[in-house]
């Protein structure tokens, strides 16, 4: 069972996949960063000096000033502030996801092209022959070589 472990967590996916989760967490860290010291304050000073880390909600019958002391006080709070920067941290991860994925496919295509490069279309059948070929093994249909006529 230990040798099985062993082969199974030392496999390239499963160590591409813990790299991946590592560098994940901390670019989610400076994301929340980001976030929190430098998009939101710029938000808040344009919609008139609002600090959105402080905007909750507390229910019962006192009122605190900041989020900080009605949570040492134990009440309890709705903290929509929080919920607008967690919002935002999320766009633009998804952002940055979506252009990394997007990235990796266009590199995928372009693979794609040059194992295209060998094959051509039988005019006939519409099939994938390879280049060279002067009769097409689906449709057995004779095919020209325009490439000697050309010249």
């Amino acid at each position: 069972m230990l040798k099985e472990f062993k082969e199974f967590a030392l496999r390239g996916s499963i160590v591409d996949l813990a790299i991946g989760v590592i560098i994940g967490g901390a670019f989610g860290k400076i994301v929340t960063s980001l976030v929190n010291d430098v998009i939101m304050p710029i938000i808040g000073l344009l919609l008139g000096k609002v600090d959105f880390s402080n905007l909750f909600i507390a229910f019962g019958d006192k009122s605190y000033s900041t989020l900080e002391e009605a949570k040492k006080a134990g009440a309890a709070t709705l903290n929509y502030g929080t919920f607008i920067n967690n919002v935002v941290d999320f766009i633009i991860i998804s952002f940055c996801i979506f252009i990394m994925v997007k990235q990796l496919s266009r590199f995928s295509k372009k693979k794609d092209e040059v194992e295209d490069a060998t094959t051509k279309k039988c005019p006939y059948c519409i099939t994938d022959i390879a280049k060279e070929a002067t009769k097409c093994p689906n449709c057995t249909s004779n095919l020209e070589q325009t490439s000697n006529m050309e010249v």
